[in-house]
């Protein structure tokens, strides 16, 4: 592993970083479009449009928080785990772990939707259409993602009792949560195509908007993210104040400005350490070191996350107990085809 580690160190030099992260973050996407695509041929046939039976991708269920919210909520209390989307649940717990120890790497190096969100950014820095909101906007608008995650956790971490999240799991509303996902973005409404169209647009514009105003997920996983041992550290000694780290911050965070950088905006993307051209000006450390490789974070955040799905798989708690004819039976009875 360290030699592993020392490898891509030397290799990834300057923005090299950035392609390496770009093509990480691709084959994440690439492998959920995959999913998806088979997610819908499963779709086609359990509302019987298609006569062919396609197997259902358990990965999938990754794009159900709210159902893996209750599921850990039940998980804690009672020690059984949801085995209605159990994938959802290994998922959910994979990256609460990458982040209570690695800080935001699922934002900067595997998230779907941080890719696109980087897309989006690098062509807007391309057409110069890029601008910074003054603090007086910015700073609001960070607040609101905490709002919504405060408000989902107020309705299911507070409200819910024990009575209520068991009705919920065993819902066939829950049961085709998944497919009513897949609906929602096959037939959106009016309203809802016109905000996925406003973030889509607002984001060549505004770099990384709904991950940096809106996303509950990244709240969470910011907030977790203030008790992971890695930070990056700045020598202010030896910094030229040159700017290039905050330029090139996905997070938009005043690197200059501080000696170690413990916002949970941070997606320890490590692309300001590459991006600085004074040696040992910006590293990656611990409490108990002062530098290490800063291709240690990305390296631990897949290893971990993938861990967690083999250990899932082996141990039978990855695939859903809820069989396809039971999910073609209520997709049939709600008429959600």
């Amino acid at each position: 592993m360290k030699n592993i580690i020392l490898l891509t160190e030397g290799v990834l030099k300057g923005r090299r970083v950035g392609i390496f992260r770009g093509f990480v973050q691709a084959a994440f996407t690439l492998f959920s479009i995959y999913a998806g695509y088979n997610f819908y041929m499963f779709y086609l046939w359990a509302c019987g449009i298609s006569r062919v039976t396609h197997a259902r991708p358990p990965s999938v269920e990754a794009f159900l928080p709210i159902s893996a919210l209750v599921g850990l909520k039940r998980l804690i209390l009672t020690g059984r785990w949801d085995m209605v989307h159990p994938a959802g649940l290994t998922v959910f717990l994979a990256i609460i772990a990458i982040s209570f120890l690695l800080r935001k790497s699922f934002c900067g190096w595997i998230c779907p939707v941080g890719f696109i969100s980087n897309i989006a950014e690098k062509t807007g820095r391309a057409f110069h259409l890029l601008f910074r909101l003054p603090a007086w906007v910015d700073i609001p608008l960070l607040s609101l993602k905490y709002l919504l995650l405060g408000f989902f956790c107020y309705l299911i971490l507070w409200q819910m009792d024990m009575k209520q999240i068991e009705l919920f799991l065993t819902s066939p509303y829950n049961m085709t949560a998944d497919v009513r996902m897949l609906v929602f973005f096959l037939r959106p409404s009016t309203l809802s195509l016109a905000v996925m169209l406003f973030l889509l647009i607002i984001s060549f514009f505004i770099r990384n908007f709904w991950c940096r105003y809106l996303c509950p997920y990244g709240a969470l996983l910011g907030i977790l993210a203030m008790a992971s041992p890695f930070q990056v550290k700045r020598d202010p000694d030896i910094c030229i104040t040159c700017g290039k780290c905050e330029d090139i911050c996905p997070a938009s965070i005043k690197i200059t400005q501080r000696s170690i950088i413990r916002t949970p905006e941070c997606t320890g993307c490590t692309e300001c350490i590459s991006s600085c051209p004074v040696e040992q000006c910006l590293s990656l450390g611990t409490p108990f070191k002062r530098s290490v490789p800063a291709m240690l974070l990305p390296v631990l955040a897949i290893s971990l996350f993938l861990l967690f799905w083999l250990v899932s798989l082996v141990t039978g708690h990855w695939h859903t107990q809820i069989s396809p004819e039971m999910i073609k039976y209520f997709c049939s009875r709600m008429s959600i085809n």
